[in-house]
């Protein structure tokens, strides 16, 4: 078996050891997949200005992330149904991020509930909010998580409406769901897949289970998450939120200074610079090009995240460089859960870490916090 150095060495195992319609769910994007394609593409555009004749015997990587302690600048972001590509997905990541000193968030589309992961894990962790038409379930998910002592609630922003995401349209995961026989077939390949899959504790949303609970199964479970999405989100709506919620509140989907400003307004704790990993509106540009502009706006009123593309530590030093106080990264665990579980998920935040490190030190720079102006800039002309 080949040796692992990189997120990209964890993809191609998570690509042989997961059915197509599963990988695909997790790798892919929306319609064309142009924005999932620009935020790599403008990311490995960048250069870094190195320093030498400097002291980089001790580094610092910690940081905070809306008070909680991160060793390093990142957060697990939420992606929906990790459960499905290993058992019991959510908790085996939420339990690696702990041990390694990060924060987690759980998306609120799970496998495993929230209560699941209150139970296994001491930190407190984060959990997303997607709004639906009906009030009450989101009330009563934000209070529920208020019960579990999530630190802080990530409000999504942008997927009021579902995107076509065509890979996934294509192997029958949309709703109602309808595997194609192809894909059964291709599943019934990954043999070792489906023989772990039967140790989950749930073969559904289980963190909308609660919510919904004449649907017994994910099938009517997910044509009604489906069809229950909010599609008339305002500001009204945010504030409603924000009314509720007693602790740090995360709105995540914003592009524009003008909405990361009305964030500001609306008594946001942090946004997240993100268009979803490419996975809703396709032709977005790629968040590492709209950041800069968000930070000078508001990064002295409200912490600035970023994520989108992330897969290495490198890419987080561009980050920082180009004005986020921290970042997210979904995939690059992901994969990492589907190669080899709650292991595999360390090995990605181990490979990450260590690539962060080697960044600042090639690069002369010792504080994350601190990467000096000028670091992070587009290629110089020949």
């Amino acid at each position: 078996m080949s040796v692992i150095v990189n997120v990209g060495d964890l993809r191609d195992r998570a690509h042989r050891k997961l059915p197509k319609a599963v990988f695909q769910y997790v790798d892919g994007g929306a319609y064309d997949e142009l924005t999932l394609h620009r935020n790599r593409e403008d990311l490995n555009a960048l250069a870094l200005n190195e320093h030498v004749m400097v002291d980089v015997s001790k580094l610092d990587t910690a940081v905070t992330m809306v008070s909680d302690k991160a060793s390093m600048p990142m957060a697990m972001g939420p992606v929906g149904m990790c459960g499905m590509v290993w058992p019991n997905g959510e908790i085996a990541a939420a339990q690696a991020a702990e041990a390694f000193g990060i924060p987690f968030c759980l998306s609120l589309f799970s496998i495993n509930s929230m209560e699941d992961i209150a139970k296994a894990t001491k930190t407190p962790f984060w959990q997303q909010l997607y709004m639906m038409k009906d009030r009450a379930v989101n009330q009563h998910v934000i209070e529920r998580a208020d019960a579990v002592g999530c630190s802080a609630l990530v409000m999504t922003l942008d997927v009021h409406v579902h995107s076509q995401r065509w890979a996934d349209n294509r192997n029958g995961l949309v709703a109602p769901l309808h595997l194609m026989p192809s894909n059964v077939a291709n599943m019934a390949l990954h043999l070792p897949w489906a023989v772990r899959m039967l140790a989950s504790k749930s073969q559904t949303f289980a963190n909308m289970a609660p919510e919904h609970p004449e649907a017994k199964w994910v099938i009517p479970l997910a044509e009604w998450v489906n069809n229950g999405l909010d599609n008339s989100i305002d500001t009204d709506t945010i504030a409603w939120v924000r009314s509720l919620w007693p602790r740090k509140l995360i709105l995540k989907g914003i592009m524009r200074v003008d909405d990361a400003q009305r964030a500001v307004d609306l008594g946001a704790d942090a946004i997240i610079v993100s268009n979803h990993g490419g996975r809703q509106l396709d032709s977005a540009p790629s968040t590492i090009s709209v950041l800069p502009q968000i930070a000078r706006a508001v990064g002295d009123q409200v912490e600035v995240f970023w994520d989108g593309g992330l897969r290495s530590g490198f890419d987080i030093v561009k980050a920082m460089g180009r004005g986020a106080k921290a970042c997210l990264s979904g995939r690059a665990w992901m994969y990492g859960l589907a190669a080899n579980g709650g292991k595999g998920v360390t090995k990605a935040l181990n490979i990450i870490d260590q690539e962060l490190k080697d960044c600042l030190s090639l690069g002369g720079f010792t504080d994350v916090k601190a990467i000096p102006e000028g670091t992070v800039t587009a290629q110089p002309a020949l």
